[in-house]
């Protein structure tokens, strides 16, 4: 692969053929549990009104540009419907001419044109409206036969623009009562300098995706779900993104259709993480979802049926 120096900068480290991309950020990180307080809202409207109020706070908070990182999936549905409805409106436009927007996960190769993109879902529930007045978009390139290098271009623009302001994120459950966060998978190697990863997917990953986009509503070709059944990777944002966003907004609010998450939530809200580094990052290689406890300003929206 040909480097510019632009990618050069980037550390690749491999684990388990897992690929991460790291800046070489200081390894003597500090290991500090901020620990997770959850807030019970009644129902999927409030939650999305919730998450709507931390984009309004940040947006009074600092001037100029918004960079948020988009959650897929049932967690942010109801905040893409009030934010669709605004850009209808017209009465948020100041707003939304200030965002910068990202996709946190992708699963490749796949068409950027596939009905199974996270994309077209975004494209689907959002409306033309929102995107048209943005001030940009920034997908992760899963059309590419390179997508390493296409990755650290999506990085290389977040970082050039400060960073994530907001990574609105969800809480995804994995086998033993682990989780992964955006994509974060256990026993994946991912440390607190990974900035993003190229995770090899399952045929589980697949079926939970395509299962997911079918009872959503997605619009989906056969040749769609061909595709999609045949992609080997998801690219994601790793740890570093979560640790250094400036404000991580978590929802989960499909425990009724995914009851695993009432225990995988639980052990994540109930386990400390160790100040020894080498303890801490096994607990957080066997249960990623617990990376969200190492940013110091968290909020997680969550519905009754998650039992907290």
């Amino acid at each position: 692969m040909t480097m510019n120096n632009d990618q050069k900068q980037f550390l690749r480290e491999k684990e388990n053929n897992n690929i991460w991309l790291s800046k070489g950020m200081d390894q003597a990180f500090k290991f500090t549990d901020h620990g997770l307080t959850p807030t019970v809202l009644a129902s999927e409207a409030e939650v999305g009104n919730a998450m709507l109020n931390e984009l309004y706070a940040t947006a009074e908070a600092k001037e100029g540009d918004i960079n948020i990182a988009l959650l897929g999936g049932r967690g942010a549905q109801e905040l893409h419907r009030q934010l669709g409805k605004l850009a209808l409106s017209g009465e948020k436009d100041e707003l939304l001419s200030r965002l910068n927007v990202f996709t946190q996960d992708a699963l490749a190769p796949m068409s950027m044109g596939n009905g199974f993109s996270f994309v077209r879902d975004f494209e689907r529930i959002l409306g033309d409206a929102f995107f048209k007045k943005i001030k940009s978009f920034t997908p992760m390139q899963t059309d590419t036969d390179d997508l390493e290098s296409e990755l650290m271009q999506y990085l290389n623009k977040l970082e050039s623009l400060g960073g994530l302001d907001i990574f609105f994120i969800g809480h995804g459950p994995e086998e033993n009562q682990a989780s992964h966060l955006a994509y974060i998978k256990p026993f994946s190697g991912a440390k607190p300098p990974h900035v993003a990863g190229l995770i090899p997917i399952s045929s589980s990953i697949l079926e939970h995706h395509i299962s997911k986009f079918k009872a959503g509503g997605s619009l989906v070709s056969e040749d769609d779900e061909k595709e999609c059944r045949a992609a080997a990777y998801i690219l994601t944002l790793g740890p570093a993104a979560i640790i250094h966003a400036k404000k991580v907004v978590q929802s989960v609010v499909d425990a009724d259709s995914a009851p695993a998450k009432v225990q995988t939530y639980s052990k994540v809200l109930q386990t400390p993480i160790s100040a020894d580094p080498s303890e801490a990052i096994q607990q957080l290689n066997a249960n990623p979802g617990l990376w969200i406890r190492l940013n110091p300003n968290t909020k997680s929206f969550v519905l009754p049926n998650l039992r907290v």
